[in-house]
């Protein structure tokens, strides 16, 4: 990517939002943009960033033998009347609706009608099961409260998946396959992510465990214990019996030694049972040739969320603690390195020109004109580039000074020698 081309300008790093600086960096250098409370659009490099995301939570649960499918956004009032959902969406305020002369809409908030309404018509015998189905598309919700820019907003990009059983024992199979997928994706983006126990709240069903980044910038707090790793949502405490609760469920029977901390949330995983199945009257065939309904969960990654966490975890600081810019991981980061040169000297620019070729696609290029070159390397460390590429005067000519913007460990190469290193 040329820069004089992204339409990004010299950039500053001050006056930062002191609770999400990362996605204040974002905004203020234009790779987000606000179009209203809640809603953004995402620049070049975070988006592509965004993809990698979807790339990595896809290659996850295909190994854990779910199935991609595209269920539609705006969705019948009729579906969610089956499940007797949308009067109490409509209470709370959460829907956004679509009023027409063609009928009434809403723009998808969740899909599990959608996703119902999908199965019946392929899952009809206990031959075709058990099967996972997920998505990973745009989401609605009539935040009241939006908060921490893409951390809580009205639109939002969701990876959701929903298995279908024919009974318990198949579910919890099910289950853990994707329980499995989610710390292995946590894994690889190299996140501390743990998995706590938690209400199912509006979903129905039994069990449910959230998906959680311990972070002071989190809006949840969950009781946590170190020692074995275990965790569990305060909402859980209102439960009536969540004594019994925990005992049953997760074999929890001391919770003396969990302590209060703070954390994102990330993603949610339930064990629906057969609520929707049953509502929607949604059943296949099983081998005596009787009617049943499905087992189903439902799995939930917020991806524009993750993306958050990701950029807010991947701040750079100087040695008195200020913030200086962001490194992003090696495995999301699109652009590896970022080239500045010279633009008056004619073979620093030839040289940078070259490299940028040779990295085909894999950098970004500064030829923005005007901006002097001590600025050009300040702003490298806004864009998330794991790497600088300096051709300076101070380095001779087929040589490069290749900085690790995380580590801030310097060395020079020569320019057939950085594609292997980055």
């Amino acid at each position: 990517m040329k820069l004089s081309q992204s339409g990004i300008g010299t950039m500053r790093v001050n006056n930062l939002d002191e609770m999400y600086p990362a996605q204040d960096i974002l905004l203020q250098s234009g790779q987000l943009v606000q179009y209203g409370t809640g809603v953004y659009a995402y620049g070049n490099v975070v988006m592509l960033v965004k993809r990698n995301l979807e790339r990595i939570i896809e290659e996850e649960l295909n190994k854990a033998g779910c199935i991609e499918v595209q269920l539609p956004t705006l969705q019948p009032q009729e579906i969610w009347k089956k499940s007797q959902r949308w009067d109490k969406y409509i209470e709370e305020g959460v829907l956004l609706t679509v009023e027409s002369d063609k009928g009434t809409y809403c723009m998808a908030p969740t899909a599990e009608e959608a996703v119902v309404e999908f199965a019946r018509e392929k899952l009809k015998s206990y031959k075709h099961l058990p099967a996972t189905y997920y998505q990973i598309g745009e989401k609605y919700r009539n935040e009241i409260r939006t908060r921490g820019y893409l951390l809580r907003g009205k639109s939002f990009l969701m990876m959701d998946g929903y298995s279908f059983d024919t009974d318990l024992e198949g579910l919890d199979v099910s289950y853990k396959k994707v329980r499995e997928a989610y710390l292995r994706i946590g894994e690889r983006l190299g996140l501390n992510m743990i998995l706590v126990i938690a209400n199912n709240g509006s979903m129905g069903g039994k069990k449910s465990e959230e998906c959680m980044l311990v972070s002071a910038i989190g809006e949840d707090t969950i009781l946590y214990d170190k020692d074995t790793m275990r965790a569990l949502n305060t909402e859980v405490l209102e439960k009536e019996n969540y004594e019994e609760y925990l005992k049953e469920e997760y074999g929890i029977e001391d919770i003396s030694k969990f302590e209060k901390t703070k954390s994102i949330e990330l993603g949610h995983i339930f064990q629906l049972g057969t609520m929707y199945s049953e509502k929607m009257d949604a059943k296949f065939i099983d081998k005596d040739g009787k009617e049943k309904p499905y087992y189903m969960g439902c799995y939930g990654i917020g991806v524009s969320r993750l993306l958050a966490a990701i950029y807010e975890n991947s701040l750079i600081k100087d040695e008195s603690g200020n913030i200086t810019g962001i490194a992003l991981p090696k495995e999301l980061a699109p652009y590896k390195v970022q080239i500045v040169y010279k633009n008056e000297n004619e073979e620093k620019t030839k040289e940078a020109f070259e490299l940028y070729e040779k990295l085909n696609g894999k950098a970004i290029i500064d030829d923005r004109e005007g901006i002097s070159f001590g600025a050009k390397i300040k702003d490298c460390k806004i864009l998330g580039t794991p790497y600088i590429a300096i051709l300076g005067d101070k380095v001779e000519d087929g040589k490069v000074e290749l900085e690790d913007i995380k580590t801030g460990e310097k060395q020079i190469v020569s320019i057939d020698e950085v594609e292997n290193l980055i």
